[in-house]
């Protein structure tokens, strides 16, 4: 029996999801569904704080993760599954919780600067030489286009996500404990204002991921044309394969190789339980890479068709997704609308 605690996280849609994306946290809310109250939800309105001018794909790609949740095992009998834009009780206690947030947490937050930086730095690539762009990264505004409200105050909003659900955990990796502390310090500093405690006070949930790289080394990313997205066509699939990068140094099929260095054998370690032995026929040169990429897709290919064949069935029934969605929504708005009142009470805002 599933444990009552709440679990709450969500992804911004950027449409089809990857391997990636599954075995970095698709899997493991896979896992989750059955152990914890869990909710998940598209962050739809996170996606605006840095992408407010490109909203043409919005839909369309929340609709595409949507189906990729329940193509990687979500099951909306054992969680609940929502898009945040549907849950107006979300921005009503953003708004709230904004009124207490010390302006110096969140232009403290180093996030907040490594993004701005990183954004104008993208924005700006070949257009200013250094001393310029070194100007721009020194103001804490840095650009109008960039440095928005909404961008300075994604914390507030993240920690509304989590705390009106009155989430008990969130799952996180070990290097992402700092997101969940604005969370816990406007949980205490609500207490201490107004001399009760509404909020669940959220902790991290760790959760160990396998790293999967793209198809040419670099981190799996749509971006880079090296991702395999969840229901691809097997045919594409196994191209893909093929083309994996290897150790460069191997020229021959039987010459050894360093394989903490190839991209075929980190999916080894994913798909193959006799990923050691691999490991040590590779550095042994007992196999060629056509041979080991081959015995990898045979490996690959069982969960790769159930994605592909689920996949079909929710992109042919938009019907079943709707209702889905509306009843996910639902349930979000219940457990919200509590606190939300709750909050309201204790800040007199109604009696």
């Amino acid at each position: 029996m599933a444990d009552n605690k709440i679990v709450l996280s969500g992804m911004r849609p950027t449409g089809k999801l990857h391997l990636g994306n599954f075995y970095g946290a698709l899997k493991n809310w896979v896992e989750l569904q059955n152990k914890y109250n869990c909710y998940f939800f598209v962050a739809d309105l996170h996606s605006l704080t840095t992408a407010y001018q490109q909203t043409e794909n919005l839909a369309a790609n929340s609709e595409a993760m949507l189906i990729d949740w329940l193509t990687a095992g979500l099951d909306p009998q054992k969680c609940t599954i929502f898009v945040q834009s549907d849950v107006p009780e979300i921005s009503e206690l953003n708004t709230l919780l904004g009124m207490i947030t010390p302006l110096g947490w969140l232009l403290r937050n180093p996030t907040y600067k490594e993004q701005i930086q990183e954004l104008l730095k993208q924005k700006y690539a070949g257009q200013l030489d250094e001393k310029s762009l070194g100007e721009k990264l020194a103001s804490i505004a840095g650009d109008e286009e960039i440095s928005c409200f909404g961008f300075l105050g994604y914390p507030v909003l993240m920690a509304t996500d989590i705390l009106i659900q009155q989430a008990t955990y969130v799952p996180v990796g070990k290097d992402q404990t700092a997101h969940l502390e604005i969370a816990r310090d406007l949980s205490r500093r609500f207490a201490e204002i107004y001399g009760q405690q509404v909020f669940t006070e959220p902790q991290p949930l760790y959760t160990t991921v396998a790293r999967v790289p793209g198809i040419d080394g670099r981190k799996m990313s749509k971006s880079y044309n090296n991702a395999i997205s969840l229901g691809e066509e097997l045919d594409s699939v196994r191209k893909k394969v093929m083309a994996m990068f290897t150790d460069p140094n191997k020229k021959g099929a039987h010459d050894p190789a360093d394989p903490e260095g190839c991209v075929v054998y980190a999916f080894h370690k994913i798909y193959n339980p006799h990923s050691a032995k691999r490991c040590e026929e590779c550095k042994a040169g007992a196999l060629g890479c056509v041979a080991c990429k081959k015995e990898l897709f045979a490996l690959m290919e069982p969960e790769l068709a159930a994605f592909s064949q689920r996949r079909k069935i929710f992109e042919n029934d938009k019907t079943q997704l709707a209702k889905i969605v509306k009843e996910g929504c639902a349930r979000a708005r219940e457990n919200a609308a509590k606190t939300l009142t709750q909050v309201k009470r204790v800040m007199r805002i109604i009696h």
